[in-house]
């Protein structure tokens, strides 16, 4: 007989699951869901991630392509209306916003070094450039004037996309953009009336307004959801490289659309005067201000603005202001042509680390 009957019955009890255990297995299942629910959400994160990077690195084959397609068959094209590019700058330019801090803009404003040396580089390398390629190639007149003429044009809003994809300083390619553009009311029509022997006139109140319609306002709304909309933000960022490829495929096909007959019969000189001349602000840009001891991030920007003008804006001043519709193909081919340089660019920077903190060769 066992000396202690309460231990004997308590011992042969079935095993019983403690009031404070049930509560703590049933609180397991919800948690087991919500990990299940948030591991999906990360994958699904991760698949747009992926995306976005893939059509990042073959963002010179998406521009490429859109090119392609538009001087083939330019109804393809033709739907891109001046509203629409508006939009699709806007909504990327936003994205690109969400991608920085408010910091990050009042930094870019004490970099007085960088912004001084952008600008100065965007008016001297690329006027000159044109003028001694139109000379070097013997261009005639209306070409020559068309080709000097987008080389004094201020840098355009494509170059922010660029600049984003190629892991620049996106803050500084802004704020250059925007003082190119001011500029633009003086130094446009002075180097053009120089260089190419004819007076322009510019709509500096216009431009400016537009400048900060679709790059200053999108990217400061950006910058202050990311600093007090994290979440949102979170949710948001991985799918703009998506939408900035798309965006600026987009608005390459629609430039060589709108001008694929004048591209066609315009034959290879001009291609190749445009080809020179955007070279060599790439190519002149980066290596002055690497010069000068900018950091690579910061030369990357500036490379990319010098190189890539507002061909938009030449078109324009040159269908008003100049008698030989020929003037404005120079233009239309140079849209095109500092895209596919800056999309080759932006694959190849992307792929290349960039630290602030590297100093130039000075």
């Amino acid at each position: 007989m066992d000396p202690n009957p309460h231990l004997c019955r308590f011992r042969q009890q079935p095993e019983t699951e403690s009031p404070v255990s049930s509560r703590r297995r049933q609180w397991r299942k919800p948690e087991t869901e919500a990990e299940a629910r948030k591991a999906k959400s990360n994958n699904g994160r991760e698949i747009v991630v992926r995306l976005g990077e893939a059509l990042s690195l073959g963002f010179p084959l998406c521009v490429g392509s859109a090119c392609g397609v538009a001087l083939w068959r330019p109804s393809t094209f033709l739907w891109v209306s001046r509203e629409l590019q508006i939009a699709g700058l806007t909504v990327t330019m936003l994205g690109m916003g969400m991608t920085l801090k408010l910091e990050d803009l009042r930094a870019a404003l004490l970099m007085p070094k960088q912004l001084a040396a952008g600008v100065f580089l965007q008016y001297t390398v690329m006027p000159l450039s044109g003028y001694f390629i139109s000379k070097l190639l013997k261009l005639p007149s209306y070409y020559a004037a068309g080709l000097i003429l987008v080389s004094c044009c201020p840098g355009g809003t494509s170059s922010n996309l660029v600049t984003y994809l190629a892991r620049g300083n996106v803050a500084l390619s802004v704020l250059m953009t925007a003082t190119s553009t001011l500029a633009a009311a003086v130094m446009t029509a002075f180097l053009t009336s120089k260089l190419a022997g004819q007076f322009v006139a510019v709509d500096p109140i216009g431009l400016f307004k537009s400048t900060v319609q679709a790059v200053l306002a999108p990217v400061l709304i950006g910058a202050t959801l990311n600093q007090y909309c994290n979440n949102l933000v979170e949710v948001v960022s991985p799918l703009m490289p998506v939408i900035a490829v798309l965006s600026v495929s987009t608005l390459g096909g629609g430039a060589i659309a709108q001008n694929a007959s004048a591209l066609l019969t315009s034959g290879f000189q001009v291609l190749v005067a445009s080809f020179s001349l955007h070279a060599s602000g790439f190519f002149f840009g980066y290596l002055f201000s690497r010069m000068l001891g900018i950091d690579v991030s910061s030369c990357r920007t500036i490379s990319i603005e010098v190189g890539m003008q507002n061909a938009t804006l030449g078109l324009v001043l040159a269908s008003q202001h100049f008698g030989s519709p020929l003037t404005a193909v120079p233009c239309a081919v140079s849209g095109i042509c500092h895209l596919i340089y800056g999309s080759v660019l932006a694959g190849i920077w992307r792929c290349m680390p960039s630290t602030k903190d590297e100093k130039g060769c000075v």
